[in-house]
């Protein structure tokens, strides 16, 4: 055995402690909510900004309580809206290809998310005659959150479209009238075929979306690391041996990861379609509760063979967590499907991509002698203490580890 299959399987067990640690609410990607609306000859965009994401670049909690007020915010309105004004800029034309009047910026208000409390900004575009299209330029927290994304929502006629856009994104081209009936190859009609691209561009970054979601979500990663390290290990006279038949290994592989799917997936479904609607707080609560559980069933093993149970209960739970992002873009029921299934894709792909890689590994360096003391043992040791962190944190709404969402 290669000594340095051992070492790079230590060395990316520890890299994800330490990347848990650098997170205390690691589960919530940083995204921003963008509503585009087209109303006879006026254009309306509005921008929802995350709270926790001004707070790190502007420092709104003034006196440092860990409160956000009203008035801490108020006082810093030129300040989000001068960060609003880099980060998103819309250019509207109308059917005549002439430029439309950008108005004034509408006080800034507040609303409540499904994951905290938004910043929103709304401006809107006078055109002489009905709007055409958009380019949209984004590069909100560019500098400070190469995770960030912007989800944005507009409407071509009466059917609703869905984008994920990056920092980075330079005049995106938005379809905003509505589509033509019929034709004969004019030019409203070839602009209409142009703007039916969007759909299938949206759907895949809704898609990409969901991978982002999973990636950047320690907490669901580390609950499979701790769930999938074991896999390649039977137990036997109360000690962990290495597996000595694949077949064996592979099956439960696949119990882990079917049962994750199949529950993540239920949840998920209702909690976008507002079936069951658990507080944000209680279901990543239970989401840290979950982490911390999978890895002390891995130093003081109850469950083993059957480890898909456990992982199927706490797969409930992690199904809300990647509810927000899809619940909050504003959409209505109807018109949800297509980006559930995608997001949810997503999430699938983001999962099996972790264990293409982790698995691979741990069947390699299972022989080693060290491997359930320091990469089973250790590594679940170091998972459970951030997620007793985490736990702490997000039941008693307090910030431990100094670097709060």
């Amino acid at each position: 055995m290669n000594a340095w299959v051992r070492r790079v399987l230590a060395g990316g067990v520890a890299l994800a402690a330490v990347m848990g640690l650098s997170v205390a609410e690691a589960h919530k990607a940083s995204d921003a909510y963008l509503q585009l609306r087209s109303d006879g000859s006026v254009v309306t965009l509005r921008v929802d900004i995350a709270l926790r994401d001004l707070d790190r670049d502007l420092v709104l909690d003034a006196d440092d309580d860990g409160l956000l007020r009203w008035g801490e915010v108020r006082s810093r309105t030129a300040d989000i809206e001068s960060i609003a004004e880099r980060g998103v800029r819309l250019e509207v034309r109308d059917v005549q290809g002439a430029v439309c009047r950008p108005g004034a910026q509408a006080p800034l208000q507040l609303e409540q998310h499904s994951d905290g409390r938004y910043a929103v900004l709304v401006r809107t575009w006078s055109c002489a005659s009905s709007p055409a299209t958009g380019a949209l330029s984004y590069g909100l927290f560019a500098m400070t959150d190469p995770s960030h994304r912007g989800v944005l929502v507009w409407r071509q006629g009466g059917a609703a479209r869905t984008a994920v856009v990056a920092p980075g994104t330079v005049d995106m081209r938005l379809a905003l009238r509505p589509e033509p009936s019929g034709g004969d190859g004019s030019a409203d009609a070839a602009e209409a075929a142009e703007g039916d691209s969007h759909p299938a561009h949206g759907l895949a970054g809704i898609f990409r979306d969901g991978v982002h979601h999973i990636w950047i979500g320690i907490d669901h990663v580390l609950f499979l690391v701790v769930l999938l390290l074991p896999a390649v290990l039977r137990r036997q006279g109360g000690q962990w041996q290495p597996a000595t038949a694949w077949r064996p290994a592979l099956w439960r592989v696949l119990g882990v990861v079917t049962a994750f799917t199949v529950a993540h997936s239920i949840t998920l479904a209702l909690a976008v379609f507002d079936v069951v609607d658990p507080p944000s707080r209680w279901v990543e609560s239970l989401i840290a509760l979950s982490v911390l559980l999978a890895a002390l069933n891995n130093l003081r093993p109850v469950l083993v063979e059957t480890r898909w149970r456990l992982t199927f209960l706490f797969g409930l739970v992690h199904g809300f967590g990647f509810a927000g992002a899809l619940k909050d873009l504003g959409l209505a029921r109807s018109e949800l499907m297509a980006p559930l299934v995608l997001f949810n894709l997503g999430v699938e792909a983001g999962q099996l991509a972790i264990v293409a890689v982790l698995v691979p590994l741990a069947w390699t360096t299972r022989r080693w002698r060290g491997y359930p003391r320091w990469v089973l043992g250790a590594g679940s040791a170091a998972v459970a203490s951030i997620a007793v962190v985490w736990l702490v944190e997000r039941l008693f709404d307090v910030q431990i580890l100094g670097v709060g969402a």
